[in-house]
């Protein structure tokens, strides 16, 4: 079930001005009580493994969007490898019973969607002036590895740098080219490009390597790679 994979998830499908969601304290009831039926017996996250939260994973994101499918993303070896959730472990460590694990689903939704609006304000900030004229107008390279610098080095910190981690930090400098109007195929050649296996799991990059992949990415986007 590819449709319920975070690692896949676009820009598009995650933008929180796209995707608006707002988590009151009705709505955090109401959703707490949803999704406790859905948590499955211990007995079935042994059989199922990592599958076992799929079920909640779809509630999730019929009722909120598809963004919603990296609640479960989490530090190291978790039910998905390599992401910034901190509030969820795996389900074989974190679900007990469906009341005492849902409110921790409900928490583990809300620390994903935080690091997404946090992302958005990052691109904010780091894109280069008029990005709608990016295609069109010359940029310095230099905002373009800066903004490479700082996402790689926040997605390895959020992440702690564990099993997978640069999965992750690939699809968030893809979501920034997204970000800036650049085409998902261009932006993963130029991403692919810049990492070229440099990094690894269990492993924060050194400032050499992150100077340059970075150097690597702005080069590749000015079209000298």
């Amino acid at each position: 079930m590819s449709e319920l994979l975070a690692r896949t998830l676009t820009w598009a499908e995650v933008d929180p001005l796209r995707h608006p969601f707002e988590l009151d304290e009705y709505e955090a009831e109401e959703l707490t009580g949803l999704v406790a039926p859905w948590v499955p017996s211990l007995d079935a996250v042994e059989a199922l493994w990592f599958r076992a939260m799929d079920p909640v994973t779809k509630l999730l994101a019929d009722r909120y969007g598809r963004w919603a499918c990296g609640w479960n993303w989490s530090v190291g070896e978790g039910d998905v490898d390599g992401g910034v959730v901190d509030v969820w472990c795996c389900a074989s460590h974190s679900v007990t019973t469906g009341d005492a694990t849902a409110p921790l689903i409900v928490a583990a939704l809300l620390e994903w969607r935080d690091w997404i609006e946090d992302l958005a304000e990052r691109f904010s900030v780091l894109s280069p002036p008029s990005q709608s004229e990016v295609s069109s107008s010359p940029v310095d390279p230099w905002l373009w590895e800066r903004a490479c610098t700082r996402l790689v080095t926040v997605v390895a910190d959020r992440s702690q740098a564990e099993s997978g981690w640069y999965t992750h930090c690939k699809q968030v400098l893809g979501w920034f080219l997204a970000y800036n109007g650049i085409e998902e195929e261009r932006a993963r050649e130029i991403v692919e490009s810049a990492i070229g296996g440099r990094f690894g799991s269990w492993t924060s990059p050194d400032v050499v390597v992150v100077d340059t992949v970075s150097s690597r990415f702005a080069r590749t986007l000015d079209g000298n790679p």
